[in-house]
C-alpha cells in the first residue's frame, strides 16, 4: 500500500502534475490543498513556477495570508484559495491557472457548448463567471466574491483572467482544470470554423457525466500525468 503523501508533498505534486499537463506561466498559477487541521492551505511559495515546486516551496498560509510553516513568499492571491476552502468544506485542493484557451473563450462572451466528452463536465447549468474584476484577486473581500460566483460547482472562468477549478482532493481538482482547458480549446477551434453547430443535449450532457467521468477515470487520468513527474 502507499503511503499517504503530507498536505505539502500533496501540494507539491499536484502544482507540477498541472505544469506536465502544460498549464505552467512562468511562475504564475497556483494549487493549494486543504490542512486537514484547520489551519489554512498549503500552496506553492511566489516567485516559483508549478513545475519547480518541490515540498520545501510549499507554504501553509493561514486565512490572512501569514506563512504557518515553510519559508518563501506567499502568493498575492492566496485569497482565492483560503475563502473557498472556507466556505467550501467538500473542497480538500483548489486550482488557479492562466490557462490561455480559457481566456480566449471566455473574451467571446458565448456559452460554453458540450461539443467534447470535457464539456459536459461545465454545461448544465453553463459555467459561472467572475466579472467583478479582471485584475489580482488579493482582498479577502475578492476571495469571497470569487467563491460567491463558485457556489457549489465544480469551476468558474475568471473573465480576463483565467480558471479555478475545486475538487475532493488534488487529482479532482487539476484534473478539473485539464479538462476545462480542453473544452474551451476545442470550443475555440469549432467556432474558427464557423460553429459549433452540434453538442451535447441536455439529457446527453448528464448521461455522459456520469458515463465518461467516473471517479476510476479521473484517478487515471491524474496519475498519467504524476507518473510524467519521473
Amino acid at each position: 500500500m502507499t503511503a499517504a503523501l503530507s498536505p505539502a508533498a500533496e501540494a507539491a505534486r499536484a502544482n507540477r502534475a498541472l505544469a506536465a499537463a502544460g498549464q505552467t506561466d512562468i511562475i504564475w498559477g497556483h494549487v493549494s490543498v486543504r490542512d486537514p487541521e484547520g489551519r489554512g492551505v498549503w500552496m506553492k511559495a511566489g516567485s516559483w513556477g508549478l513545475d519547480e515546486i518541490t515540498e520545501d516551496r510549499v507554504l501553509l498560509v493561514s486565512p490572512k495570508g501569514e506563512v504557518l510553516a515553510g519559508e518563501g513568499r506567499v502568493q498575492f492571491e492566496y485569497p482565492i484559495h483560503t475563502e473557498i476552502i472556507a466556505a467550501r468544506e467538500d473542497v480538500g485542493c483548489v486550482v488557479h491557472s492562466h490557462a490561455p484557451a480559457v481566456v480566449a473563450f471566455a473574451s467571446l462572451g458565448v456559452p460554453l457548448r458540450a461539443i467534447s466528452h470535457e464539456g459536459v463536465l461545465f454545461t448544465e447549468p453553463e459555467i459561472p463567471r467572475f466579472t467583478q474584476t479582471g485584475g489580482l484577486i488579493r482582498t479577502p473581500e475578492l476571495g469571497a466574491a470569487v467563491a460567491k460566483t463558485l457556489g457549489t460547482r465544480n469551476a468558474c472562468i475568471l473573465a480576463q483572467h483565467g480558471l479555478i477549478t475545486v475538487g475532493k482532493d488534488a487529482a479532482t481538482a487539476v484534473m478539473l482544470a485539464v479538462l476545462l482547458d480542453r473544452a474551451c480549446r476545442l470550443h475555440l477551434m469549432a467556432a474558427s470554423a464557423g460553429g459549433p453547430t452540434l453538442y451535447s443535449d441536455h439529457d446527453e450532457v448528464l448521461f455522459k457525466r456520469e458515463d465518461v467521468w467516473s471517479p476510476v477515470q479521473v484517478a487515471g487520468g491524474y496519475q498519467y500525468l504524476v507518473r510524467q513527474l519521473d
